[in-house]
């Protein structure tokens, strides 16, 4: 089982790709989504967002916005968002 991740910037498609776990700051605190998580709407704090999936780990740093999760997919919008050095996809 994996999760289907899509992370956007206001004006950009920043990531997408299949993962294991995800992991964000929100207001209510650090949260982590595997798949069969129950679907949620979370808003994000400044922070990483971390994406972990086959081998491989994805950083961003996003200024805030939303995280929604529906049946094994994941959405992150952000009005900013980057991706860290050494991150692939």
């Amino acid at each position: 089982m994996a999760l289907t991740v899509e992370l956007v910037a206001a004006d950009r498609k920043v990531w997408s790709g299949d993962a294991t776990r995800v992991v964000a700051r929100t207001t209510d605190g650090e949260i982590g989504i595997l798949p069969g998580h129950a679907p949620l709407l979370g808003v994000l704090v400044e922070g990483e967002v971390r994406i972990s999936g086959e081998g491989e780990q994805v950083t961003a740093r996003v200024d805030g916005g939303f995280l929604s999760v529906d049946h094994d997919r994941v959405t992150i919008v952000a009005e900013r968002a980057e991706v860290g050095a050494g991150s692939s996809n």
